[in-house]
């Protein structure tokens, strides 16, 4: 894709901010909650009641437990899964064990890791391959793209052990608008910070927290302190719509079957701003922004979100200087 360029005040050329660019690890982003309730309810018709027959662990970097030994999994039964923030939990029953207690098999997806679903005596994915659960219906192939390998699998027993993996987020389809305020006002950070802290809320990560702040119009360095009661009801009423939204229409998407590779994105056709960068905004036609630190990168619209103002982007501020446009007006038209 052409990158548009802009010219400084002094007569320097630099690329445009408002540029749409596609890193190549763009398409991976850390599965979130619609995400992980998809996988819950594909792997759910294929593995509940089913017995876990053999556990391969490919990667030494994978298993992050010694005690149950992984070997104490195989033979039994998926009694349940569950969903603890961004962790996929299979529940396995207490088998013959002298504590009776059951276990659990908790993967954390982290950025690249995803799911498979094969059919019996399938091969794994090559080198991409983490792990394979075989069952007697098909295998379950958890494989992590990339060289940086920070999927994790841990083995746990008991539901003491399981509760040691819940980072307490608040549960936010199930909360009411005091417990979100509360959740909210623990610690003031800037709203993009709090909405995807796993301590104050559960399941919410980089690109829904992005849909999130735009439906709520509010801006993603808005400071939790400084949000009015009406403010407050507009995001919480944002977070329900918006999480509900989109685990309906992806448990649409992918109702007669699992996931396949790469359909677990970054970026979604219908997300109003998230991965949008230099896009028109639909709700209002301004030109989509980003803040980029680190990894990450926030995207919103100045139209809906900030008053026309533009957030410094750390990268080319200091780059820009006094040549950073502060509003949408200094973009110029040909942005709009």
């Amino acid at each position: 894709m052409t990158s548009r360029v802009g010219r400084l005040r002094d007569g320097r050329t630099a690329p445009s901010h408002t540029s749409f660019a596609i890193s190549s690890q763009a398409d991976l982003r850390m599965p979130e909650l619609p995400d992980i309730i998809v996988y819950l309810d594909a792997l759910g018709s294929r593995v509940r009641g089913q017995v876990l027959k053999r556990l391969r662990v490919f990667s030494p970097f994978l298993l992050r437990t010694v005690e149950p030994p992984i070997e104490a999994a195989e033979g039994r039964v998926v009694v349940d899964l569950r969903r603890i923030g961004k962790r996929i939990v299979l529940c396995l029953d207490a088998g013959e064990q002298a504590t009776g207690e059951p276990l659990f098999l908790v993967i954390h997806l982290m950025i690249a890791g995803r799911l498979q679903w094969l059919k019996t005596g399938a091969k794994s994915p090559g080198r991409i391959a983490l792990a394979m659960f075989d069952f007697a219906t098909g295998a379950l192939a958890l494989t992590e793209a990339g060289s940086r390998k920070r999927a994790s699998l841990h083995l746990v027993r008991g539901e003491a052990g399981l509760a040691a993996h819940d980072p307490g987020g608040l549960e936010v389809l199930e909360a009411d608008p005091a417990a979100f305020r509360a959740a909210l006002r623990r610690e003031n950070h800037t709203l993009k910070r709090a909405l995807t802290d796993p301590r104050l809320f559960s399941g919410i990560g980089n690109a829904y927290s992005d849909e999130i702040l735009h439906a709520a119009k509010l801006s993603p360095l808005q400071w939790t302190s400084h949000l009015s009661d009406d403010e407050m009801d507009r995001l919480f009423a944002a977070v329900r719509g918006k999480l509900e939204y989109w685990i309906a229409e992806l448990r649409r998407q992918f109702s007669d079957r699992f996931p396949g590779p790469g359909e677990i994105t970054a970026f979604r056709s219908g997300f109003a701003v998230h991965g949008r960068f230099g896009l028109p905004c639909p709700v209002c036609g301004t030109a989509v922004q980003r803040i980029r630190h680190a990894a990450n990168e926030t995207n919103y619209c100045p139209g809906c979100q900030t008053d026309g103002r533009i957030l410094a982007d750390r990268s080319l501020s200091r780059l820009l200087h006094e040549d950073w446009p502060r509003t949408v007006e200094e973009l110029g038209s040909d942005h709009r």
